[in-house]
């Protein structure tokens, strides 16, 4: 096996490691909304099945590797519309990267670490805020990482 082949399993299992958890949180949003009956807003949906799909296409290609170098044109040329994917889906979240999803409060109530206690603030997450951060910064990483292999496949 090359060096390249070597980058490209790599840079499939990063990718593989930062999608696994976006599909997950989003897929918390659908079913909330769906459960309640709601549409989901585009800012999710969009995101959430590129996402699917990436994750999809990263686990097939990862898979059928012995096949995928040889067609080293398309997998690049699907990279490059996956990135094209993560930049719209980014996009429509965007409204959530300026957003402060934590506070600090004041008090001298313990604030518990394990078996350790620190006496102190304590700290209040916005556990939807804080996910759709995160669904945000790694959408941005995805965009960068299928960059990485539209790139390296595009070399062959």
């Amino acid at each position: 096996m090359s060096l390249s082949g070597i980058f490209f399993i790599l840079w499939r299992l990063a990718q593989l490691i930062t999608l696994i958890p976006v599909v997950g949180m989003l897929s918390y949003f659908v079913h909330g909304f769906i459960t309640n009956n709601v549409l989901t807003p585009s800012y999710i949906l969009v995101l959430f099945i590129v996402s699917v799909l990436a994750a999809a296409w990263a686990l097939a290609t990862l898979v059928a590797y012995s096949r995928a170098r040889h067609a080293g044109l398309f997998v690049a040329f699907v990279d490059l519309c996956f990135v094209g994917g993560f930049i719209g889906g980014v996009y429509e979240l965007r409204g959530i990267g300026g957003a402060n999803c934590s506070r600090f409060e004041g008090s001298t109530r313990y604030l518990e670490l394990g078996s350790v206690g620190v006496y102190g603030p304590n700290l209040h997450v916005n556990k939807s805020c804080a996910m759709l951060k995160a669904c945000f910064a790694f959408g941005i990483m995805n965009c960068i990482f299928f960059f990485f292999t539209f790139v390296s496949g595009s070399l062959h």
